[in-house]
């Protein structure tokens, strides 16, 4: 089986959110099962349906929770060398054309998240970016236009 790089926040993150759904949502979810059937009839209680629902959503987060987590190469950024743009990093570019600045933060694909400027490592920005050093040009091919990135800034955290 592929696996899928992971920082270790992504990889927390998600052992995280699989103990809350394993330890409180699912018996949570059970007990509103057990309410709404003491209600009487099934075939007419939203309750009832809402909390099957709900019960069938959290399994299936659990099982793919369970999977990425099996199938996760935690990398930490590190131990990774700090001289070039790789996994993990911290970049500060430079839009040549625009003049505008732009941070981004290279991940895994599960981690990826652009409202916290987190780009997955398989993106055309990040293969762009990667292995590229301070002062040198990245060059994506946009639908819109060929966009060029100087490095500005490399950062590990």
């Amino acid at each position: 089986m592929k696996k899928f790089p992971m920082t270790p926040a992504g990889y927390q993150k998600l052992k995280d959110e699989l103990e809350r759904l394993l330890k409180t949502d699912r018996p949570n979810n059970i007990k509103a099962i057990s309410e709404a059937r003491a209600h009487g009839d099934l075939s007419e209680n939203a309750e009832y349906h809402a909390a099957k629902e709900k019960q069938s959503f959290l399994e299936g987060r659990i099982q793919e929770l369970q999977s990425k987590i099996a199938l996760a190469e935690v990398i930490d950024p590190s131990r990774i060398s700090q001289d070039k743009v790789a996994f993990g990093a911290k970049v500060k570019v430079l839009d040549v054309e625009a003049d505008v600045e732009y941070e981004f933060i290279l991940v895994g694909p599960d981690e990826a998240n652009i409202k916290e400027r987190k780009i997955s490592i398989s993106s055309p920005v990040a293969k762009a970016l990667i292995s590229k050093e301070v002062g040198e040009i990245a060059i994506v091919k946009a639908p819109a236009r060929t966009i060029e990135y100087e490095i500005l800034e490399i950062i590990f955290e």
